[in-house]
């Protein structure tokens, strides 16, 4: 019966733990969003993320509050003689920030850190070849997500695509979209959505234009989605969602329910920002 006691004690006692540091937190992040942005800050954003520019007063007010919760949460790191600035921390914060707008902003739960390397890196990867065949290699990359812990991303290519919002390729909302992705504990194409009734019309709909895109990619055909998203269904909902912000008017007519979709998780719609071009 004591010891029954005592576990019942320690339990309330770390229950008001985690209340309280949730309590203190959200007082952070409300002074956090309360104060003057950075004219600094601004000023970057209108020279770096072109997308910003397109935003509506309303979104752009909520993404710069959004950027100095991430900000002051996260940890940014320098790699291979890399010198941080607030430059590169404000550019990969806005655009990371893009996907948290019009939503509850749990600022991505299992990231700590950002790692930025001056361009491209060689990274080791295991890949599999097929027949229970595996090979281990160094690959060249741009950015990886990991699933505990880490973004990892080439600052040289991050503002050359947060500079062209129109490509469909941009490194932060691909590798981002795969912290959404991963928040389950699964890299499979399916973020936590806000219903449950709502991930058989997600598989539906992502099921079908992965399957799509695959038919596509083997034949050679066009898409306005990278056919990298072909690889699996992780890497389809991380092209997927850099095409909804960057080419929204193409998605759109290319495929609606998919838009549509997306549009639903993201919470916003980004056809309202790009005037629609010939």
């Amino acid at each position: 019966m004591r010891v029954f006691v005592l576990l019942m004690a320690a339990g309330a006692c770390l229950l008001l733990f985690l209340a309280g540091k949730r309590m203190l937190r959200s007082r952070r992040r409300r002074q956090l969003t309360a104060a003057p942005f950075p004219p600094a800050w601004d000023a970057i954003l209108e020279k770096n993320v072109t997308l910003y520019r397109h935003l509506p007063d309303a979104l752009r007010e909520q993404l710069r509050g959004a950027i100095r919760i991430f900000l002051d949460e996260k940890r940014f790191e320098g790699l291979g003689g890399l010198e941080l600035t607030d430059e590169i921390k404000v550019t990969i914060a806005a655009q990371a920030c893009l996907l948290l707008l019009n939503r509850e902003n749990r600022n991505y739960p299992g990231l700590t850190s950002i790692l930025v390397y001056p361009s491209a890196y060689v990274a080791e990867e295991t890949a599999h070849i097929g027949g229970g065949v595996y090979v281990e290699g160094p690959v060249v990359r741009l950015g990886e997500s990991w699933k505990h812990g880490s973004v990892v991303l080439a600052w040289d290519n991050v503002k050359q695509s947060a500079l062209n919002p129109e490509d469909g390729h941009n490194v932060v909302i691909h590798e981002f979209a795969h912290q959404l992705d991963q928040e389950d504990g699964l890299a499979d194409g399916a973020p936590i959505l806000e219903k449950q009734s709502g991930y058989a019309v997600w598989a539906e709909i992502m099921n079908e234009e992965y399957e799509r895109l695959q038919e596509v990619s083997e034949h050679n055909g066009k898409s306005i989605m990278d056919e990298y998203g072909a690889t699996d269904p992780a890497e389809f909902f991380a092209v997927a969602t850099e095409t909804f912000f960057e080419k929204p008017h193409q998605l759109k007519k290319q495929s609606p329910y998919l838009y549509e979709e997306l549009k639903e998780f993201y919470n916003i719609d980004p056809v309202e920002w790009f005037k629609e071009t010939p």
